[in-house]
């Protein structure tokens, strides 16, 4: 059997499950020898899903969410960065004294 035609028998083995059971396969619906099939010919759980056509893939990518969290923080970052300067600024101004 081809890498083309493995891909194939494992998105087919999803296919079939699925419709059999009416839901979306869970791992512990195969044989652990069969789970390891599919993950090597399909990826990881969910993006076999997704290559057999059962679960919509995610809108955002991973690598987005992770690009607009890292974005996130950095504007945190610097905000709290302004904020700290302006009390020292201010703290300068009015001779560090609190009366």
């Amino acid at each position: 059997m081809e890498q083309n035609e493995k891909a194939d028998y494992a998105r087919k083995l999803l296919q079939q499950k699925a419709e059999e059971l009416g839901r979306l396969p869970k791992k512990s619906d195969f044989s652990p020898e069969t789970v390891c099939m599919i993950k090597q010919k399909l990826g990881p759980w969910p993006r076999a899903l997704e290559a057999a056509e059962l679960k919509e893939p995610p809108l955002v990518s991973s690598g987005e969410k992770s690009r607009l969290k890292r974005e996130r923080r950095r504007k945190i970052r610097k905000a709290q960065q302004r904020a700290e300067a302006k009390n020292a600024s201010s703290e300068q101004n009015n001779g560090g004294d609190h009366k």
